[in-house]
């Protein structure tokens, strides 16, 4: 299996940050969601796609170490 090299340029981290916060927010969402939901089978749904985004997340920032955490989370000068 071939391994694919990933984009490290400016388009690509740009492109990366959005996709990260979008992750940001949607983890959120799940979370409300989860809160509000009793049947342990769609919650143990939901944990699993939020841990798989927390991965996503996690893959993005090592691929760009360079990023503060502030820029991460929208708080930028």
């Amino acid at each position: 299996m071939d391994v694919k090299e990933e984009d490290t340029s400016e388009e690509s981290k740009k492109n990366h940050i959005a996709y990260y916060k979008s992750l940001t927010k949607v983890i959120s969402e799940i979370q409300n969601e989860k809160n509000q939901e009793g049947e342990p089978a769609i919650i143990s749904h939901l944990d699993n796609r939020i841990d798989a985004m927390e991965k996503d997340k996690k893959r993005i920032r090592d691929l760009f170490p360079d990023i503060k955490d502030e820029e991460w989370n929208g708080h930028t000068n």
